[in-house]
């Protein structure tokens, strides 16, 4: 039998300051939601610009990585995939659900607010599952979790 593929692709502008907690092992997770946009022909032919909205999540050196460089209205690129979780509400004891993207790989396209950058290089990256890409000395350098130890003396 094939196997299946889960594997989502966003860009779009972050809702509000992401959330930032510690899970009790120490793992760092910071929630942010996030606006993707189309245009729509309605019926009488007119355009009209319709937002979805996605939820999303990001573990350990990308979550940190969202925490020093992403805010409300950055511009981001999300490669990951899409996970649905459920519970049962302690209060009326129905069955919650909660759709989420979890990330992969995460882009801030633009130049990071708060941080200095000079020179030509204006995006910055997170991954968790590759190692980063070389990027100019000028940008901030991209987390992964495979880089945990190397990262100590890092300033950002």
């Amino acid at each position: 039998m094939a196997r299946g593929v889960n594997k989502v692709i966003l860009l779009g502008s972050v809702g509000k300051d992401p959330e930032i907690r510690a899970t009790a092992g120490g793992t760092t997770v910071a929630n942010f939601s996030l606006a993707t946009d189309s245009r729509e022909k309605d019926a009488s032919g007119n355009y009209v610009d319709k937002a979805e909205w996605h939820n999303v999540v990001a573990f350990s050196k990308t979550a940190e990585f969202v925490r020093d460089y992403v805010k409300k209205g950055s511009q981001v690129f999300i490669e990951g995939k899409i996970q649905t979780r459920s519970w049962d509400d302690k209060s009326t004891g129905e069955k919650k659900y909660r759709t989420e993207i979890l990330v992969n790989e995460l882009v801030l396209l633009g130049k990071p607010e708060g941080k200095p950058t000079t020179g030509a290089a204006s995006n910055a990256r997170a991954t968790t599952t590759q190692p980063a890409r070389s990027q100019p000395t000028a940008a901030p350098r991209a987390a992964s979790a495979s880089d945990e130890d190397i990262f100590g003396d890092e300033p950002f």
